[in-house]
């Protein structure tokens, strides 16, 4: 068993079940709009991929797993990819590059034939698959894939996409569709289709940037959340578009942040910028926060940080790992959550302390486990400033060097609604939150399904718990009910990844890493991306 499969069969025992959820009272509808089709096929670790798909050897594989950035222009909805995203996390947020394989999916890392036939495709990027861009017509209800017109546009345009990991966010204005991702040598492509022509624009690469999540509209323009460095490592920055159909890559840097900016919000004429950590922060500006701009528009001055992970997290090597992620601004407040990378924590607490004993190393794995916790404020960087803790814990685990022990420490919050995750702990992600109509809406990842593929020393997870969740407050005097907490139709979609409103309705792009679940005739459903459309209709 793999260090990170002991890892999971101790984090199981400490995560415990989910509760029952509450249920929305209005009705809900999902419509399936897209599907990743398998486009590889597998024969086994290391070995050349053969022929296919239609698969005469080995067995069809579907490498696209993530709808990664999503953006909509009227009746058309954009959206890019992300391969294999489970496997470059692992690689490298975690640093486990062994390879694997199970009835799920399978990570090859060094061993995949793209690390060996590509000096520049370090191990633990070994199984990356240039992403896709595709466009659905609500108006005629079309998909297609539109990755061709990059490829096809110029040798400088195909490598660009060949060397991008995933296209991690859209945006739009004035009929020019941006997407951008972080690239294998830690800068960042973007790429342009003009929206009323469906044509594409052309790419290029900013070389100043390692990592973009997030565009956002406001007050006319649109922004981009960027990080610098490897997967932002080394800080962060706003980006305004000044660009056009003619000139589409034109940005100027509006806000440097001591960590790279995950999501953007915008109300009251400001815009505020979750943040994720940066390890080894030499101060708390470095921690996983929320920054507040000047009033807009943007034209210098400081950003406040008006929340980070040290005034909640008791532990200051577990506040470390903390992301914080989805925000939005509904009903005079600004909501945000935070984000775990699954055993992230436990790693770094095992480097600075080691322990001896396995009952000694059990204990670091269960105390070290977080889920996502949900916050709210207004009047933020103001005297006036008021934060209520939505979903928490009003106690955590925190460690003890001089004793080697670990206690419950307060946090000095009580939550209001309930504990972390929406009372389930394997829900480690705030992953989006998007207001549509009158309502919140909040989308998790929740990893309780792979845990029985990390280790298999680890106790059964339940069934009636996997899958994404998608939660909604139905105002802001309300706490929240759970939309649907099974994968929205497939319990292998682990995460909401992306959503954007259309009136009452919303979009949604779908994580689903399952790359070897692919066969229409089995019990499971399939992997792979899946682009949804919710309607709701009010009881």
């Amino acid at each position: 068993m793999s260090a990170l499969a002991g890892l999971a069969a101790a984090a199981v025992l400490a995560a415990g079940s989910a509760v029952a959820p509450v249920r929305a009272a209005d009705t809900y509808t999902f419509e399936l709009l897209g599907k990743a089709a398998p486009d590889e096929c597998f024969a086994g670790i290391g070995r050349p991929y053969p022929a296919g798909p239609p698969c005469a050897q080995g067995q069809a594989k579907v490498n696209q797993a993530y709808v990664w950035g999503l953006a909509r222009v009227g009746k058309q909805v954009w959206f890019g990819t992300g391969a294999n995203t489970q496997c470059l996390t692992s690689g490298s947020s975690l640093a486990d590059a062994n390879p694997v394989v199970n009835a799920d999916y399978v990570c090859e890392f060094g061993e995949s034939q793209v690390a060996r036939e590509h000096a520049a495709v370090p191990d633990a990027l070994g199984d990356v698959r240039p992403p896709q861009v595709w466009l659905y017509d609500a108006a005629d209800g079309s998909l297609t894939n539109r990755s061709a017109e990059i490829t096809g546009a110029s040798e400088a345009d195909a490598r660009r996409l060949r060397s991008t990991l995933g296209l991690r966010s859209a945006g739009t204005l004035n009929g020019v569709v941006l997407l951008a991702g972080p690239t294998l040598t830690s800068t960042l492509n973007v790429f342009a289709f003009d929206a009323v022509t469906r044509k594409f624009l052309g790419s290029r690469t900013l070389a100043r940037y390692g990592n973009a999540r997030t565009f956002l509209a406001a007050a006319g323009d649109l922004y981009l959340g960027a990080g610098i460095g490897p997967d932002g490592s080394l800080g962060g920055a706003v980006l305004r578009w000044r660009g056009n159909r003619l000139a589409p890559f034109l940005f100027e840097q509006v806000a440097t942040l001591p960590a790279q900016a995950a999501d953007l919000a915008y109300q009251d004429g400001r815009i505020y910028a979750t943040t994720w950590s940066t390890l080894r922060p030499t101060t708390d500006a470095q921690l996983g926060g929320v920054w507040r701009s000047p009033p807009l528009p943007l034209n210098g001055g400081e950003w406040t940080q008006v929340w980070n992970a040290g005034g909640y997290e008791p532990d200051p090597l577990i506040a470390e790992t903390y992301g914080v992620g989805g925000v939005a601004a509904y009903g005079g407040w600004l909501y945000w959550g935070t984000m775990h990378v699954p055993l992230k924590a436990t790693k770094v607490h095992q480097k600075a302390y080691p322990q001896s004993t396995d009952e000694a190393k059990r204990t670091q794995i269960r105390a070290t486990q977080r889920a996502a916790s949900i916050w709210r404020g207004r009047n933020l960087g103001t005297p006036d400033q008021q934060i209520e803790l939505l979903y928490g814990e009003s106690a955590l685990p925190a460690y003890n060097p001089e004793t080697a022990t670990w206690a419950a420490v307060p946090t000095g919050w009580s939550p209001r609604y309930g504990r972390s995750g929406f009372g389930n702990s394997f829900n480690n992600y705030t992953w989006r939150m998007a207001v549509a109509g009158d309502r919140l809406y909040v989308g998790t990842m929740d990893w309780s399904y792979i845990v029985q593929d990390v280790s298999d020393q680890a106790p059964p997870t339940d069934p009636a718990g996997w899958g994404a969740d998608l939660w909604t407050f139905p105002s802001a005097d309300s706490p929240a009910e759970a939309v649907d907490t099974r994968g929205l139709g497939n319990h292998l979609n682990y995460g909401v990844r992306t959503m954007v409103a259309d009136g009452d309705d919303l979009y949604l792009g779908m994580a689903n890493p399952m790359n070897l679940r692919t066969d229409p005739a089995d019990s499971v459903p399939e992997g792979g991306w899946e682009l949804l459309r919710l309607d709701r209709s009010a009881s």
